[in-house]
């Protein structure tokens, strides 16, 4: 068997890649295992080392594999060759992190009376099944936030490809064993596999100590399901995409034109293939945001291309479901006629039918968003109250003073991860206080984030240590300090050396 690589501008095929077999994914996932007591004893600093030799090859053949991404993708060097820096700057970022050590937690207790000697440190969990995401062959794939918040973290990582950039994700698989080789890395750190039935084997694996996927809400479950049937239930961090809520307060109408606009360059982005599209609007009363966003949508007059056949597909399905729940549609661009396009459109709904198990509640993943009106604040919070879960949204007030902003700020706030505003939820800087996770089903561990610094989070679990000689002790625990972390001794917190 083979996965098929296509353009999506045309239609045609690229090229194919041999799918993994069983014995394959296991030699894969067991020399992880091998490593794993390895990698996890290693010093942070040497894993940011690691990275950075990563990043500097991703660097290096940057032209090839821009070419490449946008023959499997479409979406075009500008975006790719944006995604690959940032990439590059990830890589880097994580293993800053890692080095700065207060990931690890080290806290220590001092024996005295009746009390032991106590040391409570972070550990990694062991090797980490990745799965790469469609909509971003870079920066959330073969080499992006998950592998290197993992490595980061002491965990060797086994990759799944994506099968909508097959020959990338086998060009940056080959790209990372090289530069990990030569960095003197672990040779069972880092390894791909490839192929829908691989995918299922990778969770199945009994070396497998956790999984981070990013993707549709359908493909996250069913990892999780997976996950939590294996004889040792593993976790499974999944970000899976929801509806994005906006909410325009009174005070913003005035500038209604403007934020129509901004609206329609967010959720057509990248052909709205991203997971912090906003995709439900909901705006005041006779506000006329409707009318706006759908004559800003005309003048846009984006053309979508999207990454499979399947998802264009479904966008083309996912609206007839819109308007088969109760939704109007207000405005529409046609889709091309060559390769994987799609419509772009905005569609209107009365706020009653805004309801829990209604398919208005539930994304369309594709050029697609949907606008509702509020007759006050009472009416607004009641409908925030039956969202799902979403990773993010934004909040557009007055220029100056708005008293409404904070209400909404702590409504939105109940049902996503990040809120924005004045500002769309597109982008997601990779940071020490991001937070890219949001209640369920925005994810499947809402404490967790797939992006920033908390990110290592997610692969490392607390043990505490008891009355044992300092020379047993982890590294991190020791007298000595050799990693120069910085540590809380006896209650009180120390900077490292």
């Amino acid at each position: 068997m083979s996965v098929v690589s296509y353009d999506p501008v045309t239609g045609r095929e690229n090229g194919r890649l041999e799918e993994s077999t069983p014995a394959e994914v296991l030699a894969a996932v067991e020399r992880a295992v091998e490593v794993a007591e390895e990698v996890a004893g290693t010093a942070p600093a040497v894993r940011r080392a690691w990275l950075a030799a990563v990043a500097d090859a991703l660097e290096a053949e940057a032209d090839d594999l821009i070419a490449l991404g946008d023959s499997e993708t479409g979406l075009g060097r500008p975006r790719l060759e944006a995604e690959l820096a940032r990439t590059a700057g990830q890589l880097r970022f994580y293993g800053d992190v890692a080095a700065e050590g207060s990931y690890l937690g080290v806290t220590i207790d001092h024996a005295r009376e009746a009390q032991p000697f106590l040391a409570r440190v972070q550990v990694p969990l062991g090797p980490v099944a990745v799965f790469g995401a469609s909509n971003f062959p870079f920066a959330f794939s073969v080499l992006g936030n998950d592998t290197a918040s993992a490595v980061a973290a002491g965990c060797p990582v086994v990759v799944k490809a994506h099968p909508a950039h097959p020959l990338l994700s086998q060009a940056l698989g080959r790209i990372a064993r090289s530069a990990l080789d030569a960095a003197g890395a672990p040779a069972g750190l880092f390894a791909l596999v490839s192929g829908r039935q691989a995918g299922i084997d990778l969770v199945q694996a009994p070396g497998i100590a956790a999984v981070a996927f990013t993707g549709s809400q359908a493909g996250g479950l069913a990892l999780w399901r997976l996950a939590n049937e294996r004889e040792r239930v593993v976790p499974v961090f999944a970000e899976m995409g929801t509806v994005n809520p906006v909410v325009v307060t009174p005070g913003a109408m005035s500038r209604m034109a403007e934020i129509a606009a901004g609206f329609v360059g967010s959720f057509t982005l990248g052909s709205g293939q991203y997971c912090t599209k906003p995709g439900l609007m909901f705006a005041p009363a006779g506000s006329g945001a409707l009318d706006a966003v759908a004559a800003a949508l005309r003048d846009a007059a984006p053309r979508p291309v999207m990454l499979t056949a399947d998802i264009a597909a479904a966008v083309r399905t996912g609206l007839e479901a819109l308007v088969a729940a109760g939704a109007e549609v207000a405005g529409v661009v046609e889709a091309g006629a060559d390769g994987w396009a799609a419509p772009a459109a905005v569609l209107g709904a009365p706020l009653r039918e805004i309801r829990p198990g209604s398919r208005l509640l539930e994304e369309c993943f594709g050029a697609v968003a949907l606008v509702v009106e509020y007759a006050d604040e009472r009416e607004l919070a009641a409908a925030v109250g039956r969202l799902q879960g979403s990773l993010a949204g934004s909040v557009f007030t007055a220029d100056g003073p708005d008293e409404a902003a904070g209400r909404a700020m702590g409504m939105l706030s109940s049902r996503v991860g990040r809120v924005t505003v004045n500002d769309w939820p597109t982008g997601v800087a990779y940071s020490w206080a991001q937070q890219h996770g949001g209640p369920w089903p925005a994810t499947s561990a809402p404490a967790a984030t797939s992006v920033g610094a908390a990110a290592l989070d997610r692969f490392v679990r607390p043990v505490a240590y008891q009355s044992a000689r300092d020379e047993w002790l982890p590294p991190v625990a020791r007298s000595d300090n050799p990693w120069s972390v910085p540590r809380r001794v006896d209650g009180v917190l120390q900077t490292a050396p």
